[in-house]
């Protein structure tokens, strides 16, 4: 017997069997994969650490969390700065005093904000009612146009006017020289990759690789294995979608070894015009601090390009989304979760929600303090 059974060694899953680990319990953990690591998996690949399901940035405020994962892995200084290609015309990104003068000219504070609030009254947007308004009403309708409208089309697959507000509403706009994406004290990407950090985490737990616990035979055997069972991969996949299918957006990737030093001369580069078929490009070794300046340090580079797509089933999910019919469905599978005695829920896909990284740990944390009491 294990006192407990973790379906899945992503970043919840790892976290919460260290813990309870650390107490004295008997853990499993179970991945239906051929690697531990989830959705932050990192390979190397010519001398990169390669962000093998998408670019993951580690960012928080909260210094606890912070020293904790520094228990663990050595994060570099990593400050994310993406560059927006709009036709060909790039833009500094988050919204800042760069990409108003960019878009418009402007060179101080007061011209931009100015225009901005010149748009937002010609658009007569008073009470943003959907992501579009709610986009316009931020940063106006020409930086909508160009940086807005086509990625996020892109990556939802669906008209912004179709779109929540909420979903925009994390978007940085800054009136001030300030490129660094994320409004977080402490910020980077451990130096030897995320599958390090995991492999810390999960030293000296029992992990079986390859297992797929909702096969009906495996998990026979592993409830009768398992005092208690906390379950982090898709909560509609657990009732065998007895209910219907949750949406998600998925994320395919195409990522070349090119034998070149320096594909884009940044990590992140969004292309924002509705006609490039993919999203974005991420160039992984700029992920790494103190790279050579023209990437010499490294001949080769790596580069993903990234295609979001609706999901289905088979494929990974990635991104929730988060509208008023899935909320109302994953309600009704949260009350069949609640009937399940000895199963736990956690993570993005077991709790059907968006979550950042350090929020996943706080959540992990959290439910093994409840655990052990």
């Amino acid at each position: 017997m294990y006192d407990y059974i973790v379906v899945g060694s992503g970043l919840y899953g790892a976290v919460f069997a260290n813990t309870v680990k650390a107490a004295g319990k008997s853990v499993l953990v179970l991945e239906k994969r051929n690697h531990i690591g989830g959705n932050i998996y990192t390979e190397e690949q010519a001398g990169i650490q390669v962000h093998k399901y998408g670019a993951h940035i580690f960012h928080t405020n909260d210094k606890s969390i912070w020293e904790y994962v520094n228990r663990f892995a050595e994060f570099n200084r990593y400050t994310n700065s993406p560059v927006a290609n709009y036709k060909g015309r790039l833009y500094s990104l988050p919204f800042n005093m760069y990409t108003f003068h960019q878009m418009w000219g402007v060179v101080t504070p007061e011209e931009a904000a100015q225009k901005i609030e010149a748009q937002r009254k010609a658009a007569g947007i008073t009470e943003p009612q959907n992501l579009e308004e709610q986009a316009i009403s931020l940063v106006g309708t020409d930086i909508y146009e160009k940086l807005v409208k086509g990625y996020t089309e892109k990556q939802w697959g669906r008209d912004c006017s179709q779109l929540p507000a909420f979903i925009i509403k994390r978007l940085p706009v800054r009136l001030t020289f300030d490129n660094n994406y994320f409004d977080a004290l402490y910020q980077g990407i451990p130096v030897m990759g995320y599958t390090r950090l995991i492999e810390r985490l999960l030293e000296g737990i029992e992990v079986r690789t390859g297992v797929d616990y909702l096969k009906p035979s495996v998990k026979t055997e592993m409830d009768q294995k398992a005092k208690r069972i906390i379950f982090t991969g898709p909560i509609d996949a657990y009732f065998g979608q007895k209910l219907g299918a949750l949406e998600y957006r998925t994320v395919r990737f195409e990522t070349e070894l090119l034998h070149e030093a320096n594909f884009q001369g940044n990590a992140v580069v969004n292309y924002t015009d509705r006609e490039t078929p993919y999203t974005r490009i991420i160039e992984h070794k700029w992920f790494t601090f103190g790279r050579d300046a023209g990437g010499n340090d490294l001949p080769d580079t790596v580069i993903s390009r990234e295609y979001s797509t609706e999901w289905k089933n088979g494929d990974e999910p990635y991104y929730p989304v988060n509208d008023e019919k899935n909320n109302s469905l994953y309600e009704a599978y949260r009350s069949l979760a609640q009937q399940e005695e000895k199963v736990r829920f956690g993570g993005r896909l077991g709790q059907y929600r968006y979550y950042d990284m350090d929020k996943v740990i706080e959540a992990a944390l959290q439910a093994a303090g409840e655990e052990l009491g």
